[in-house]
């Protein structure tokens, strides 16, 4: 039986480096969202590091391994969906989901900056979800618009346009937060209309 932890931790950071940072669930298939905003903890108690998750795995805990089919018993019954978790409590201890995350900004005694942070978190740090009034309060600055832009590697834009509807959910000013973030998006791209016009698209409500 998995134990889930009871101080608010998703999961612990396995991979690390100065742009972004992979983390283990504590739960199996329980990840948080694509393009959704989250915390790390680091050894200054006085520095969180933040990223939006752009990568969802699940899969083996052995390295180089797979998971293999269990949806057919011995008796030739078919299991489907959640029934197969359900008849294997197992698969907690055999599969782990992972999350990668764009390292977007830090806070330093309460300060954020968005850009990058001194240190990235170390492996087995505590990663946390954010609330509704972190995101609103990290959204307030847009300096992590052109981070996800110019980030290579990952889904960009996908992950601008959700994390930008997420935030504009949880502030009063949605609306004109979303209007805010077309215009810094038209001055960062004003050389590539193209994109411009699928993120505006994409940011829509």
């Amino acid at each position: 039986m998995t134990t889930v932890p009871q101080n608010g931790r998703i999961g612990e950071v396995i991979e690390s480096s100065t742009t972004n940072f992979r983390a283990a669930t504590y739960v199996l298939l329980e990840a948080p969202p694509f393009g959704a905003l989250v915390r790390a903890t680091t050894r200054d108690a006085n520095v969180q590091v933040y990223g939006l998750v752009y990568d969802i795995h699940t899969g083996s805990r052995e390295p180089g391994g797979r998971a293999i089919v269990r949806g057919r018993t011995y008796s030739g019954h078919y299991l489907y969906d959640d029934e197969i978790y359900r008849a294997h409590p197992d698969l907690g201890e055999v599969l782990q989901t992972e999350f990668a995350a764009l390292t977007v900004g830090y806070t330093v005694h309460g300060r954020l900056l968005q850009r990058l942070p001194p240190q990235p978190p170390p492996v087995h740090y505590s990663v946390y979800p954010c609330t509704d009034a972190e995101l609103a309060m990290f959204g307030e600055q847009l300096d992590f618009l052109r981070t996800i832009l110019l980030a290579p590697g990952v889904p960009g834009d996908e992950v601008l346009t959700a994390a930008v509807r997420s935030i504009a959910a949880v502030r009063r000013d949605g609306p004109a937060y979303l209007v805010r973030v077309g215009r810094e998006l038209a001055r960062l791209l004003k050389e590539d209309y193209d994109r411009l016009t699928a993120l505006l698209h994409q940011i829509k409500p």
